[in-house]
């Protein structure tokens, strides 16, 4: 398991040599759900501004299996909380966000026969969920003690973050335990706030506060409780998660890291060197020296990252390459052309005639 790594909280931007280690990333499936939740309470208005603020268009990829920085996840609640004038933004979203939504990561938790397993599975996998985070789980006589430490702790929202963090945990349980079960009490690594009863009301629990993690405490054999899914989820496995995942790279280099924010990028179709090093709250020259030291630039990472969603797209039924170049976000099917053949040797409707379109059976 990946040891946790925190933001500094200082406000200025990162140096280079302290850029990697200071920046954690998270997959974005962290978010699925929680745009449609936004424009259904706050509307579209306090969405737009959100998804600004995370410099990504979640909602475009909050399916994908891509990883982003800690800092646009909580950059996106700090900025629904403020915009909504909701003080406790986290408190109302945590009851619709489930395990369930977090891509391979989640089902493959979900796969396991206990809730014992589940956990122990998420754990021994954490690191394919985000590059920061831990879990854990504590058993002491008749009490089990769930933990999560979120690398976003720190940074501006942190408190929605870890309040949707625990709505996910809770979720876990409740997929293995009975209806109307409730925890022994939760512990929030949050200040103790004004109207601490709210918390409890919201989550039907005690809750504890300025504790050094997440906790959902419960009685410990509740842990050998079996799924209520009955074996309806697809057998997966950790090479699974990790094709899925970590399907070129491992993100334990620099370049793999930018090359990460980019393709979140690509696939939200805009491409921006200045949302990329805000996102990994560093400065553009500092991205691109770094960058240099790799033998690469921004432009051609972009290009190159732009030509593999390309060739994935191409070989897609019923996407003419006029729809592919705008969902990549270049401005014109000329300038799109002109990059794809530069990656790939050949334009995109030869690519097409040797690649024909995947056809469903």
């Amino acid at each position: 398991m990946l040891p946790t790594t925190h933001f500094a909280p200082e406000p200025q931007r990162l140096s280079a040599r302290s850029f990697l280690s200071s920046t954690t990333l998270i997959t974005v499936t962290a978010l699925a759900g929680v745009s449609s939740f936004v424009r259904h309470a706050f509307g579209e208005r306090v969405l737009k501004h959100a998804k600004h603020a995370a410099m990504l268009d979640i909602e475009a990829i909050e399916d994908e299996d891509c990883f982003v920085p800690h800092l646009v996840v909580s950059s996106f609640a700090d900025t629904v909380a403020h915009l909504s004038g909701e003080e406790h933004f986290g408190l109302i979203v945590a009851p619709h966000l489930t395990i369930a939504s977090k891509g391979c990561w989640g089902e493959y938790m979900l796969g396991a026969p206990t809730l014992g397993e589940a956990i122990e599975r998420g754990i021994a996998t954490i690191g394919y969920h985000s590059l920061g985070d831990n879990m854990s789980l504590v058993v002491d006589g008749a009490e089990a003690r769930f933990g999560y430490s979120s690398a976003a702790k720190g940074q501006p929202g942190y408190a929605h973050v870890a309040l949707g963090s625990v709505g996910i945990m809770l979720s876990l349980c409740r997929e293995f335990l009975p209806a109307r079960w409730r925890p022994l009490r939760l512990e929030l690594d949050l200040p103790t706030p004004g109207r601490p009863s709210i918390f409890e009301d919201a989550f039907e629990c005690p809750v504890v506060f300025d504790a050094p993690e997440l906790l959902i405490c419960f009685e410990s054999p509740g842990l050998m409780s079996r799924s209520s899914r009955g074996g309806e989820c697809p057998p997966l496995t950790v090479g699974d998660i990790a094709r899925a995942r970590f399907d070129w790279g491992k993100l334990d280099r620099l370049g793999d890291i930018i090359a990460q924010q980019v393709w979140a990028q690509v696939l939200a179709g805009t491409v921006s060197i200045e949302s990329a090093a805000a996102s990994l709250d560093t400065s553009v020259r500092t991205l691109q020296r770094e960058l240099n030291r790799e033998g690469t630039s921004f432009r051609d990472l972009a290009n190159s990252l732009r030509a593999r969603r390309a060739m994935e797209l191409l070989r897609e039924p019923r996407l003419s390459v006029t729809e592919i170049s705008a969902a990549l976000g270049y401005s014109a099917p000329a300038h799109f052309a002109r990059a794809f053949r530069k990656a790939v040797g050949v334009s995109p409707h030869e690519f097409q005639r040797h690649h024909p379109p995947k056809v469903a059976a």
